[in-house]
């Protein structure tokens, strides 16, 4: 399965999320690690199996086994922060944003890429778990690297098409 399989899949009701699948993946304004790292990082936090297949197969000759396990790391870390942090944030009372997290988060130190990369992919997955915090977080980390808005802007919509690409082949399943 490739991004092309996945874009045959989507129906003609969402013909744009398509197009744009097919418009991301030639995306020019971040590395192919960033793109094709955010590709795999924000398919990964959809759990969709179908999507995060056709991603891993476009990833495959492009990222190196270390991108791919950074991407995937991205992902899992996320998963959790997006999740405390976010709960942190919308609590009436402020204490709990003030108080240590006390979970372990060390890949964040390590990634074992790029660190803005590591970043960059952070902030898609933050972007599909909805985390407002860590979206600001990550974003401040990866501008003050010397990333652009507009590098900013292409992980965003490169996440927010992979999420809606999952959203609808599972919808389209639970139809079926």
């Amino acid at each position: 399965m490739s991004i092309d399989s996945l874009r045959d899949r989507i129906p003609d009701y969402a013909k744009d999320i398509r197009l744009n699948l097919g418009m991301l993946s030639s995306e020019s304004v971040l590395s192919d690690q960033q793109k094709w790292g955010a590709f795999l990082a924000s398919a990964h936090a959809t759990g969709n199996s179908d999507v995060i297949k056709a991603i891993e197969a476009e990833v495959a000759p492009v990222l190196s086994d270390d991108a791919v396990a950074g991407a995937k790391a991205a992902a899992a870390i996320m998963a959790m922060n997006n999740v405390y942090y976010r709960a942190t944030h919308l609590m009436e009372t402020n204490e709990y944003a003030k108080m240590p997290a006390k979970l372990r988060m060390n890949v964040i130190g390590k990634p074992g890429v790029d660190k803005v990369d590591f970043e960059l992919w952070s902030l898609a997955v933050s972007a599909v778990n909805g985390c407002g915090m860590c979206l600001d977080s990550h974003e401040k980390v990866v501008r003050k690297a010397g990333l652009t808005q507009e590098q900013v802007q292409a992980a965003l919509r490169i996440a927010s098409v992979v999420n809606a690409a999952a959203a609808i082949l599972t919808a389209e399943a639970a139809a079926a």
